[in-house]
């Protein structure tokens, strides 16, 4: 699909399957605290519609980031996303502010979120349940306001049976699921 000057995407060339995508995750973005669930195969454009969801909200001018979950070891992770106190652990010769803080107000785009060990969907359910997060280290919980736009390629429900997924986890974050249509279902939206 072509992209105009200001990176919309041009919505009469995509196929129907991912232009009703886009049509849900834009009326889903007007729900500045729903959090969305991005479903599909790996390259199939989860990332660029997290940006949209953000971008098309009223928390389009604040903050976004994105961590990828399979990307970091579980201990570099839970100090990524909740951040650590001066020495919370060995070499942590200062404090560092998490991605959760940092993205206050905006959006925090949690991909490869079936990737995340079960010790941190724990703290991750905290955060998007009771709007707080706790530093490594810290004794007391800080509130945030963020907006959490997940993505996976794995079938959730088949890792919550597997108890490899929080189930608690998995109804917070898929209040809204939205389902990208493989490329292969969709070849007009390949760039030539």
């Amino acid at each position: 699909a072509g992209a105009t000057a200001d990176g919309e995407t041009d919505a009469m060339a995509l196929a129907p399957a991912m232009r009703e995508v886009i049509d849900a995750a834009d009326v889903l973005a007007q729900d500045d605290y729903a959090s969305v669930l991005l479903l599909g195969e790996t390259g199939v454009g989860k990332s660029w519609l997290a940006r949209r969801i953000h971008q098309r909200s009223a928390r389009g001018k604040k903050p976004f980031f994105d961590i990828n979950c399979a990307g970091l070891a579980p201990q570099l992770l839970e100090s990524e996303l909740f951040g650590h106190e001066r020495g919370a652990f060995t070499g942590a010769a200062s404090a560092k502010t998490g991605l959760f803080l940092a993205a206050q107000g905006g959006t925090l785009f949690l991909d490869e979120i079936g990737e995340l060990p079960l010790e941190l969907q724990a703290k991750l359910l905290r955060v998007v349940q009771e709007g707080e997060v706790r530093p490594v280290g810290a004794t007391k919980a800080i509130s945030v306001d963020v907006r959490v736009v997940a993505a996976t390629n794995r079938d959730l429900p088949e890792l919550v049976a597997r108890e490899q997924f929080r189930r608690d986890l998995y109804a917070r974050l898929g209040l809204w699921e939205l389902r990208l249509p493989p490329l292969r279902e969709r070849r007009q939206d390949i760039l030539n």
